[in-house]
């Protein structure tokens, strides 16, 4: 994976916090608002950042419908297992009540 670099851009990782508190610089007199490239560079560093935590959020999602597909799993494993059990312990305990025939 790549890693997003730019001179312009906040370093480290980005916080609501950080965002709301950036001052970015003003563009010179004659114009008004913000200089552009900086505003540009701060933009593609946002969708870099969705874009990492979009794909991170999908492998996490994916790992939680595997864990819960393993427990389903074995939960059906173990209820089936439970119900043979059940089914030798009837087995054997109407064998020791059974009293064998002359």
């Amino acid at each position: 994976m790549a890693v997003y670099r730019s001179r312009h851009a906040l370093t480290g990782p980005l916080t609501p916090d950080r965002i709301a508190a950036l001052d970015l610089p003003r563009t010179r007199f004659g114009r008004r608002g913000y200089e552009p490239a900086h505003v540009d560079a701060l933009l593609c560093r946002l969708a870099h950042e969705l874009d990492r935590q979009g794909r991170h959020l999908d492998l996490v999602e994916a790992e939680n419908h595997r864990i819960k597909d393993a427990l389903r799993s074995w939960q059906t494993r173990a209820t089936r297992i439970g119900q043979e059990q059940d089914r030798v312990g009837a087995i054997a305990e109407r064998a020791d009540t059974c009293e064998p025939s002359p």
